[in-house]
């Protein structure tokens, strides 16, 4: 079997498993109220160079972004997102089930640029429209892109014009920070989002994401409302165990630098056997384009992927994931059928 479906399909990396066994039985106050979620909290702060951060420790990444989305805005105000964004397409509804209207735009590549603000600020211009509020973008994006720090800059800038908020959905931040091209540091993030979160179900933890809200107007009552949103762990301690693990050192980034180092050797082989990508490849997400029949033999030779999409002329554009745990073993296995 050669594992390619997602990046979260393993359990917890073993640095974290060592810590959870290690701590299994303390007792320790609840809800995110304990020493180790104080000390993941403050690694954390550190690590993105921001004191003054409020850190809040959640379970899932849909729970994070209700959350934040309906902490921010009021009844009547709106998030913009690129129609392929996860708030959009994969969270059930659940941000308009919270009362807020999600703008889709539609976008080429999965990443939001500042004409398309633009557009959706000149369209709802009275109040028979919702107000647009905030901005949801992901690093890495749906499509397996990231953003660089001009073009987050340029959207910073936009926002800071029409009053908007920037949300940067982090699910696979330490994938988006340790790709080849990239020139985003930690630290840049507190410059350029009101509130981030910092992805941890996707990276080697067993379940967890990392809220970091830059903006103070964002941080009263925050923890009242994650509560009432069920965004609350009575084992907070879990959390916090795992998040100090991972920020005791670069455990964070050394795992996402393995994603990306296995994404590249895939892409290198099927590059060089004459096939071509929906999306220019740069992050452990990649969608190759092969003839339906490769697909099958992939199928049948034990290659677990995400679904396909047909793209006509007999083709289609498969979603390959490396993860932390992926082997040097299954890339090579993979290369092997690719070439045969």
């Amino acid at each position: 079997m050669i594992f390619f479906k997602n990046d979260y399909g393993s359990g917890a990396h073993p640095k974290v498993l060592e810590a959870l066994v290690s701590t299994n039985m303390e007792n320790t106050v609840g809800y995110g109220m304990d020493e180790y979620t104080a000390q993941a909290a403050d690694a954390i702060r550190a690590k993105v160079g921001c004191p003054d951060a409020a850190v809040y420790l959640t379970m899932a990444g849909t729970q994070t972004n209700l959350t934040v989305i309906g902490a921010t805005l009021r009844p009547h105000e709106a998030v913009i997102s690129a129609e392929t964004g996860h708030v959009c397409v994969h969270e059930a509804g659940a941000i308009e089930a919270t009362g807020h209207k999600v703008i889709h735009v539609p976008t080429e590549d999965g990443k939001l640029r500042p004409a398309d603000i633009d557009k959706v600020m000149k369209q709802h211009c009275n109040a028979h429209w919702v107000r647009p509020k905030m901005i949801y973008i992901s690093n890495l994006t749906e499509t397996g892109l990231t953003y660089n720090k001009a073009e987050l800059k340029a959207l910073r800038e936009k926002c800071d014009e029409h009053g908007l908020y920037v949300f940067m959905d982090g699910a696979r931040l330490a994938m988006a920070l340790t790709q080849k091209d990239n020139d985003l540091k930690f630290t840049d993030l507190p410059e350029l989002c009101d509130v981030f979160y910092i992805g941890g179900t996707k990276c080697g933890v067993l379940f967890g994401e990392a809220i970091v809200i830059v903006n103070d107007s964002m941080k009263p009552d925050f923890n009242r409302i994650m509560k009432q949103k069920g965004a609350v762990l009575a084992k907070g301690r879990l959390l916090g165990v795992q998040f100090k693990a991972m920020f005791d050192g670069d455990l964070y980034l050394e795992l996402g630098q393995h994603c990306n180092d296995l994404a590249q050797q895939l892409i290198s082989a099927i590059a060089g056997n004459g096939y071509e990508f929906m999306w220019p490849p740069c992050s452990n997400m990649i969608f190759p384009i092969f003839p339906l029949s490769v697909v099958k033999k992939l199928d049948e030779a034990g290659v677990l992927y995400d679904d396909f999409e047909e793209v006509g002329d007999g083709k289609a554009a498969m979603r390959l994931c490396t993860s932390w745990s992926t082997t040097q073993e299954e890339v090579d296995e993979f290369i092997k059928l690719i070439e045969k």
